[in-house]
């Protein structure tokens, strides 16, 4: 059995005809494998060609080093018998932090030169064999000591035909474990502080016949992370060590070490070091201990994993932070990083290195926490969290919930060591925006999915952004496009209840809410208790009408939401809504695009009808070309009637109205969870505050195993329509994040468009049957799909914003749904 880690490079080392290509290609996937001879013919067109090897190999190096950059596996087949070419490829392991390992083929020359005959491309003597065979034996001696983590020799056929590839999971990969966790920063030696915290997490302790902590337990199987320096400086790093080391052995706890268990490791070694910072108080401690206990110790920090990748990747736990490319890495330089952190080589005041602020260029997905550098409280700063809080230095002792983020910290008893450098007064400040978080092709991970932002259209939100867009950090949510329901095949329709029903009922969706659909513009409110940041914009981010009245507008929107604000403990709100009418916003677009149309037919058509019945008059037969003008005629007056019923006079904020439908996000909390029947209570009670300001959404729930529900709801539609309505969006009523049986997002909504309305849409002509069935053949599944991408991105926007991520974090989804906005769809759907 070889056993080889799931990310090494593996080096195959054997003489030409010890079948490594052979093994290689019964072992790995093609796309792992990266073989010199075809390197070799990339470049000569010549496998053989060894005047190409040099520039061979450095294309070679250049593809392991893109695979291995992006967590792959790679085998490099060669024949590897130069120490100067395996120095490379440690090296190039070394650069991506990943394990060296050699897999030696070492079969009888005999055997090799029998292969290379039967071989026509191999043209060498058997000399060249024999140098080769000198070369592996003095290769077998060195491989260790060149860095080869893993040396594996199969000796023989026999021996490489039944070898087999086992792969070992690295030391901190721990992706596989949930939790949920307790990450508790650094303890120093406070274990009374640490017995406190436990119970206000609700473990129970667990004590030896001396009364002594030595496991602690959660009744709903919680696991405890300690994020390292357990010891110096406190009153009790013995009963601190005994403790976490109980719940570790126990599998209650994992650990990884802090620089303070590894400067104590090595002095419990018999290695010169300082004896500064603490660690003389704890050896002193341990004096007191037993010999026994004390190789325990030194044997529990020397098997410590300098990092942790835990829950599917979400989640990344290091004494001193992590850099994303270094997760899930193992070299000495991760260790030291992941103990220690980075310096920029300088000395503050106090003579204590400048650490990096790694944490401000954080970009990763996976939230990092760590401990290290203590600070007075907790911050989320880039999705990294550092929990040091100073216990020890008279702060306090801070535990993060994962995955709920919650922090539980309780007070030191009292200052047991003095601080050579006062705790920092306030977190590094979030770094904020960047162009270049935002520019270029963008590959996204936003847990409800994955997309990719192309270039040209990153390129074309920017302009829309930079040049009319409101400040990036109040945008946090545009509304995402929806798409139709399914065409219909009733008469005379080209949308119809049914097919919006059919549509959710497919996605496993049993109850519904049938929506009034506005016809208006889209508005995005964001209010305040303070007025701070309060702010109103476009479904493309632009501020609605203008600083003059935009300002009023929401002031009254801010008088009718205090006690709602109030109600719901927040400091401020998101409101999704639309404005109307919708000429107060389209005036010029109804004026240019479709005013002129009926304008022209209402002009134009008369006088031809004028003419063909005074040419009728006169006995010609005009019949025909008249009827098919009359219906003309009649067409262009429905398609006039239809948009004037949108066009409502309006001066200023005279005349202009809201109609909230969706709340959307709080001060720390996301209500995309809540069912729609709360959103639009909560809309109503805007009304009922400003009705001259808030229009009401009219609404059904409908069962949709119940066919006079829908039927029901059809007849309102009907009415609605023939109102003059646009027509309803039918909604999941289970709220904005439902998902199917498979927990995958569906449609937040479908709208169903009246028959009159979607004459603006398609045109004057669009109910005859010749169009109605061309227009059945639309294609709906980029629309879908898009909408579908779009809602996942904001609800993955609120939720990040409800969890107080950096503003980039945010804005880099909100961004690509306007990003999104610019791929080509029928504008129409």
């Amino acid at each position: 059995m070889i056993d080889i880690p799931e990310l090494s490079l593996v080096a195959l080392v054997g003489i030409s005809g010890s079948g490594k290509s052979t093994f290689a290609r019964t072992h790995f996937a093609a796309t792992q494998v990266l073989s010199s001879d075809f390197f070799r013919g990339l470049i000569a067109d010549d496998e053989n060609d060894q005047s190409a090897s040099a520039e061979a190999f450095d294309a070679l190096h250049y593809i392991a080093g893109k695979r291995l950059a992006a967590g792959r596996l790679t085998v490099v087949d060669a024949t590897n018998l130069q120490s100067h070419g395996r120095a490379a490829l440690i090296k190039l392991a070394r650069e991506h932090d990943v394990l060296p390992v050699a897999i030696v083929l070492d079969v009888p020359e005999s055997v090799a030169w029998e292969r290379t005959q039967a071989r026509p491309d191999r043209t060498f003597g058997r000399q060249v064999l024999g140098r080769m065979q000198r070369d592996l034996r003095r290769s077998l001696g060195q491989l260790t000591r060149e860095g080869f983590r893993k040396v594996h020799v199969l000796r023989g056929p026999e021996e490489i035909a039944g070898a087999e590839i086992r792969y070992e999971k690295l030391f901190n990969d721990k992706r596989d474990e949930h939790g949920p966790f307790d990450i508790v920063g650094d303890v120093h030696g406070c274990r009374a502080e640490l017995e406190v915290l436990l119970g206000k997490l609700d473990y129970e302790l667990v004590r030896d016949d001396s009364g002594r902590p030595v496991d602690a337990v959660h009744p709903e199987g919680r696991k405890m992370v300690f994020v390292g320096d357990l010891v110096d400086r406190g009153p009790d790093s013995p009963g601190v060590l005994r403790l976490v080391m109980g719940m570790v052995a126990a599998g209650h706890a994992i650990c990884v070490p802090g620089n303070h268990e590894q400067k104590l490791a090595r002095k419990l070694n018999g290695r010169n070091v300082q004896l500064t910072h603490g660690l003389p108080e704890t050896l002193a401690q341990l004096e007191a201990e037993p010999a026994e206990f004390v190789g325990e110790v030194r044997a529990f920090i020397e098997g410590l994993v300098s990092h942790y990748v835990l829950d599917d990747g979400k989640l990344v736990v290091a004494h001193a932070g992590l850099k994303e490319a270094y997760q899930g890495r193992t070299s000495g330089r991760v260790r030291s990083f992941a103990l220690y952190g980075e310096t920029t080589g300088e000395t503050d005041e106090y003579g204590l290195p400048v650490r990096y602020p790694w944490a401000q260029e954080y970009r990763g997905s996976a939230a990092v926490v760590y401990g290290h550098v203590p600070t007075p409280r907790a911050e989320w700063i880039n999705n990294t969290i550092c929990l040091d809080t100073g216990c020890v230095f008279g702060g306090a002792l801070t535990a993060l919930r994962w995955p709920e983020r919650e922090l539980v910290d309780t007070p030191a008893a009292k200052e047991y060591y003095a601080p050579v450098r006062p705790l920092i007064t306030a977190a590094a400040p979030d770094r904020g925006l960047d162009i270049t978080d935002v520019t270029g092709r963008k590959h996204l991970d936003y847990g409800y999915g994955r997309t990719t932002v192309p270039a040209e259209n990153a390129a074309a939100a920017l302009e829309v952004m930079g040049r009319f867009a409101v400040d990036p950090e109040t945008l946090v949510w545009l509304p995402p496009t929806m798409a139709p329901c399914s065409s219909s095949t009733v008469e005379g329709f080209l949308e119809y209840p049914t097919s919006a029903f059919a549509n959710l009922r497919a996605a496993g969706v049993g109850r519904v809410i049938c929506e009034e659909k506005h016809m208006g513009s889209r508005a995005v409110v964001r209010v305040s208790a303070s007025g701070t940041g309060d702010a109103i914009w476009t479904r493309t981010g632009r501020p609605f009408f203008g600083p003059e009245l935009d300002g009023p507008l929401l002031a009254r929107v801010r008088a009718a939401v205090a006690p709602i604000l109030a109600e719901l403990e927040t400091d401020w709100l998101l409101l999704d809504a639309e404005l109307l009418p919708w000429s107060a916003k389209a005036g010029s677009l109804i004026r240019d695009h479709f005013a002129g149309v009926g304008a022209a037919g209402r002009a134009a058509l008369p006088a031809a009808l004028d003419v063909l019945d005074r040419a009728a008059g006169r006995g010609l037969d005009v019949t025909a070309l008249r009827d098919r003008l009359e219906l003309r005629s009649s067409e262009i007056a429905g398609y006039s009637a239809a948009y004037l019923a949108y066009v409502k006079p309006s001066d200023g904020l005279t005349g202009v109205t809201l109609a909230p439908f969706a709340v959307l996000a709080g001060a720390g909390v996301s209500y995309a969870d809540r069912d729609h029947g709360w959103h639009l209570a909560i809309a109503d009670r805007l009304v009922a505050a400003d009705p001259e300001l808030f229009t009401p959404t009219r609404r059904m729930v409908v069962d949709l195993a119940d066919p006079a529900a829908e039927a029901a709801a059809t007849e309102w539609w009907l009415t609605l329509t023939g109102a003059g309505g646009e027509g309803m969006v039918v909604k999941p009523y289970s709220g904005l994040a439902a998902v199917d049986g498979k927990g995958r997002l569906v449609q937040p909504g479908v709208k169903c468009r009246g028959r009159e309305y979607l004459r603006i849409i398609y045109g004057p002509e669009y109910t005859r049957p010749e169009q109605l069935d061309r227009l059945r053949q639309r294609n709906l599944g980029r629309k879908r799909n898009m909408a579908l991408r779009e809602h996942g991105m904001g609800l993955a926007a609120l939720d990040r914003l409800a969890e107080g991520a950096p503003s980039w974090r945010v804005h880099e989804l909100v961004f690509a749904i306007l990003a999104a906005e610019s791929e080509p769809v029928d504008p129409r759907l």
